[in-house]
């Protein structure tokens, strides 16, 4: 089993359910400092067990207990750029997509799924956004 992460820019990637993927994520948080700022103490105590107990989460109600807790904590560590390319510069690359397919431009319908530019988009509209 795996846990979705909002890192990929079409939100597909997941962390996987093992010691080792799980492992990896609680150093990466305590090393940003998000591990004690942002879990409760019963969130981070039952990731630790689980990372003590379970080579591979098998069990369903596990799984789903340990998913939302990865999904904070990916969330979290997401930067700035990335979170704001997630949000407001997909929609502004959709929109200008469609303003570039309706003046006849048949390759405008990609715009709005490339990552390159919606970062593009995303960092040279960065004052306009509100934080």
């Amino acid at each position: 089993m795996s846990a979705p992460s909002g890192r990929s820019s079409d939100g597909a990637r997941s962390v996987p359910l093992t010691r080792e993927a799980l492992t990896k994520l609680r150093l990466k948080a305590v090393r940003r400092g998000v591990w004690f700022r942002d879990l409760k103490q019963g969130e981070r105590k039952l990731l630790d067990l689980t990372i003590r107990v379970v080579q591979r989460v098998h069990s369903f109600i596990l799984a789903k207990l340990v998913s939302r807790i990865v999904d904070k904590l990916c969330e979290v560590m997401e930067s700035r750029i990335f979170r704001l390319m997630r949000t407001e510069g997909r929609t502004l690359a959709e929109k200008i997509s469609k303003i570039g397919q309706a003046w006849g431009n048949r390759a405008a319908k990609f715009w709005a799924k490339d990552s390159g530019f919606i970062q593009y988009l995303t960092i040279s509209s960065l004052s306009s956004f509100k934080i």
